[in-house]
C-alpha cells in the first residue's frame, strides 16, 4: 500500500480510538464522581442516621421553597466542612444523614454571609424578622438585600411567607441536635471510621454549634481588661452594637423598635465586668442579644468600657430602716421566685421562663428604670406590671431594695 493510501486510514483509526477513549472517560467520570459517591453517601446515611429523623412540616417546606426562590443559597452555605477553620467558627462538621430529606440540596458554595447549617435556635424570631425586613438596622455593615415584600409594611407584621421562611431557618441543624448524645454515639458506631482521622473530626469538635452568634450558654466569659481609653472600644461599639443599642447607648438604635424585649438602655444600668463578659460570650437567652465570641479579648474589653461609660451617675440616697425592711419583705413575697433569694436571677421558677430574670448582683438599674419595670413590666418577657398588686409605697421600697444586691467588680454587696 502506498504512503498516501495508508495515512487516511491511520487518521481514521486515531479518531475512533480518541472517540472511544472519550466515551469511556466520560462514563468513568460519571461513575467515579457521581454514582459511586452517591452510593457511599446513601450507605453512610443508612448506617449513621437515627431511626426516624424529624421531617419538615408543611410551613417549613414552604419556607424552603422561599429560601430557594429568593436566592439565599447564593450567599449562604449550609455545610460545615471538615476543616479546623469551619469547626472553630461553626462547630461539628455536617454529616450526610443531616440532609437526608434535603432534595434538591441547598448547600450553597459561597460564604458572602455566614454558614447556616446550625442556624436553628441561634437568633430570636423578632431578630429574624427585623433582619429580613431591613438587614442594616440590625447589622450596619451587612450587604444582604432587604425583603420588604415578605411583610405588611413593618417587621412586626410578617406575612405567612416570612413566617414560613423563618420556620425553615429554625430547622437547620435541628435534626442532629434532637438526636442528642445517643444519636452521636449511633452515628459514630455506624461511621465505621475509627481509623479515619478526618471522618472522626465530625465527632471530636468541641461543640455541635460553635457559632459566635449562638445565644445558648457556652460557659464562662473571659476576664476582661480594664480600659480607660474609649476610642478603640467606640469603633467596635459603632460597628457591632449601635444598630440596636443606639449611638449613645440609650437602647434606641435603628433596629430597636422591632425587638422584644427592647435592647438594654446602658444609660440606666450599672454593670460589672463579669456581667458584660458573660453577656458578650453567651448572649442573653430569650432576647435578640447574640453572643460575640468572635471578638477578641481586647475588643471585648474595649467595648465593655464604652458600655459602662454610658451610665448616668446618680446620687445614692440613704434610706430609712423601715423602707429597707418594707422592700425586703415585698421582694421576698413577690420577686424571689424568679430573681432568687439574693437577687442572682436564680429563683425556683427560672426553669419555666424563656429568658433569665435580671441578676441584680452583677447589674444595677437606676431608680427610674427599676420603677418603670415594676409599673409597666418588660415587654417581650414574663416580667408583668405590679401596680395592681403592690401599693405605691411597696413599689418604691422594692425598687430601691433590689439595687442593694449589686456587688460591683469587688464582689461584695453594697
Amino acid at each position: 500500500m502506498s504512503q498516501p493510501e495508508k495515512s487516511p486510514r491511520v487518521l481514521r483509526m486515531s479518531y475512533v480510538v480518541a472517540c472511544v477513549a472519550g466515551i469511556v472517560f466520560f462514563q468513568l467520570s460519571v461513575i467515579l464522581l457521581g454514582i459511586w459517591p452517591g452510593r457511599v453517601l446513601e450507605d453512610q446515611t443508612r448506617r449513621m442516621s437515627p431511626k426516624d429523623p424529624l421531617q419538615l412540616t408543611v410551613s417549613e417546606e414552604r419556607g424552603r421553597v422561599i429560601y430557594s426562590r429568593e436566592g439565599c443559597a447564593y450567599c449562604h452555605t449550609q455545610q460545615v466542612r471538615f476543616t479546623r477553620a469551619d469547626m472553630e467558627r461553626f462547630g461539628a462538621p455536617t454529616l450526610a444523614w443531616e440532609t437526608h430529606y434535603d432534595y434538591p440540596h441547598l448547600w450553597g458554595t459561597r460564604r458572602i454571609g455566614p454558614d447556616l447549617a446550625r442556624e436553628g435556635s441561634t437568633h430570636s424570631l423578632d431578630w429574624h424578622f427585623a433582619h429580613l425586613f431591613a438587614p442594616r438596622t440590625i447589622a450596619a455593615e451587612s450587604v444582604m438585600p432587604a425583603y420588604p415584600w415578605l411583610f405588611a409594611g413593618s417587621p412586626d407584621r410578617p406575612t405567612q411567607g416570612a413566617r414560613d421562611l423563618v420556620a425553615y431557618l429554625e430547622t437547620l441543624g435541628r435534626a442532629r441536635e434532637l438526636a442528642g448524645p445517643e444519636g452521636e454515639a449511633h452515628a459514630r458506631q455506624g461511621c465505621q471510621c475509627i481509623d479515619d482521622d478526618m471522618a472522626m473530626m465530625a465527632f471530636h469538635a468541641k461543640s455541635l454549634n460553635a457559632s459566635p452568634w449562638r445565644t445558648r450558654r457556652q460557659g464562662k466569659g473571659q476576664r476582661l481588661i480594664v480600659f480607660t481609653d474609649l476610642k478603640p472600644g467606640r469603633e467596635v461599639y459603632d460597628r457591632n452594637c449601635a444598630s440596636c443599642h443606639g449611638k449613645n447607648g440609650d437602647g434606641n438604635g435603628p433596629g430597636a423598635m422591632s425587638l422584644r424585649p427592647r435592647p438594654a438602655n446602658f444609660t440606666e444600668h450599672e454593670y460589672t465586668l463579669e456581667h458584660l463578659s458573660q453577656t458578650l460570650n453567651n448572649g442573653v437567652a430569650g432576647t435578640a442579644m447574640q453572643a460575640w465570641r468572635d471578638l477578641s479579648l481586647v475588643d471585648q474589653s474595649a467595648v465593655a468600657a464604652v458600655v459602662r461609660s454610658f451610665r448616668a451617675v446618680q446620687a445614692e440616697p440613704e434610706l430609712p430602716a423601715n423602707i429597707v425592711e418594707l422592700g425586703r419583705k415585698t421582694y421576698q413575697a413577690n420577686c424571689s421566685q424568679c430573681h432568687g433569694e439574693m437577687g442572682g436571677g436564680d429563683g425556683s421558677a427560672v426553669s419555666e421562663l424563656p429568658a433569665n430574670p435580671a441578676d441584680f448582683r452583677s447589674m444595677r438599674p437606676s431608680i427610674a428604670q427599676s420603677l418603670r419595670a415594676l409599673r409597666n413590666g418588660v415587654e417581650g418577657s414574663r416580667m408583668a406590671p405590679w401596680t395592681g398588686r403592690l401599693s405605691e409605697a411597696e413599689l418604691s421600697a422594692v425598687a430601691y431594695y433590689v439595687r442593694s444586691f449589686y456587688e460591683g467588680d469587688g464582689g461584695g454587696a453594697k
